[in-house]
């Protein structure tokens, strides 16, 4: 008999039980006397038998109790990445409040992505950063199991999602700053793509730049617009959402003679980086340089100083992501929850030059 195929009935024939004492022995040890428990076991392992095969009977019963998480990101994404980290937080208190397990799925590996969602022990799955992921949608429908896709920047109407209303969040934190009298005002964009790195030209925006990135651009130019500000007088400094390309991009904006004194910065990730860079030159937040963030990690709260931004509703895309999932109840189009702008020390009127 190959150890390949050993199933639990040729261990109970094998240790002379029944299949149900030999099925208490995995599962229920504390029933059986131990002599026979001991004998059980000492067979299954002559025999090369790992244990029942829980995945499928946790299939059988029809429900795991427990909700993959996938990106198209590496691992370490899920716990580096302030946006997911707030995100998974928030998804883990309400799995916690209602027994539910997670398990975390990384796409980022082509070869492995449909070994990886297949596998997965969940009763559904919820989508970080679809942008990009067609693949990983393509798989997870293939699993037909219920799926939710945690962004609004996909045009197929047919995905189930919840999301953020960019454009309007855009537009206030824009807005905040022009109200305290900022005209000389800089964007730092976040993306993915090298050619979008420094300098970006308007006119580049709707034809390279993923949705979330693009929809946040909109909401800056229409609160712009209302101030009668074009959007070609305001500079534009792409980076790749991380240290090195920030660094750049604020070394950029700073060498000319009339540098921004507010910045729009795409996310509370890159908004930090910048304020530590300003830092390391001797200028100062906001005396020298507002700046306002997106997102509302939990990092912007305890900045110094604390980061004005435009916070998404973690709390609340956590909820109604899991209950989807859990209820089999999709969205039947996609959502776009409120944002909030949070008013905090990293803002203030302009000072005269």
């Amino acid at each position: 008999m190959g150890k390949g195929h050993v199933r639990l009935a040729d261990v109970a024939k094998a240790a002379g039980v029944s299949q149900g004492t030999a099925s208490n022995v995995f599962s229920r040890p504390d029933v059986v006397r131990e002599e026979v428990r001991e004998r059980v076991l000492n067979v299954a392992r002559e025999l090369g038998y790992g244990g029942p095969d829980v995945k499928g009977r946790l299939l059988r019963a029809g429900r795991v109790n427990a909700i993959g998480v996938a990106a198209v990101e590496p691992l370490t994404y899920f716990f580096d990445d302030p946006w997911a980290r707030s995100l998974m937080t928030a998804i883990g208190e309400v799995c916690d409040a209602s027994g539910t397990g997670i398990a975390v799925v990384s796409a980022m590996n082509e070869e492995r992505l449909a070994w990886n969602i297949n596998s997965a022990l969940v009763d559904g799955f919820i989508l970080l950063c679809v942008e990009g992921g067609e693949r990983l949608v393509e798989l997870t429908r293939q699993r037909q199991l219920p799926f939710i896709a945690l962004a609004l920047g996909i045009e197929d109407e047919t995905i189930p999602a919840i999301g953020i209303d960019n454009v309007a969040g855009g537009a206030a934190a824009a807005r905040h700053l022009l109200e305290l009298g900022h005209r000389n005002i800089a964007i730092l964009s976040i993306g993915d793509v090298d050619g979008l790195v420094g300098l970006v030209a308007p006119a580049r925006v709707d034809p390279e730049m993923d949705a979330t990135p693009r929809e946040r651009m909109h909401g800056y130019w229409q609160a712009l617009a209302e101030y009668g500000i074009p959007r070609e007088a305001v500079q534009i400094q792409g980076t790749l959402h991380d240290r090195p390309s920030t660094i750049m991009a604020m070394e950029a904006l700073f060498s000319f003679a009339n540098p921004p004194t507010a910045i729009l910065a795409m996310s509370d990730k890159v908004a930090l980086f910048a304020m530590q860079w300003l830092a390391e030159r001797g200028l100062k937040v906001p005396e020298d340089v507002s700046i306002i963030g997106f997102d509302g990690v939990p990092e912007a709260a305890t900045s110094l100083p604390r980061l004005t931004t435009v916070a998404q509703p973690f709390a609340e895309i956590a909820r109604r992501s899991v209950t989807a999932i859990l209820e089999n109840a999709l969205p039947e189009d996609h959502e776009a929850l409120d944002l909030e702008l949070v008013v905090r020390d990293s803002t203030a009127p302009p000072r005269p030059r």
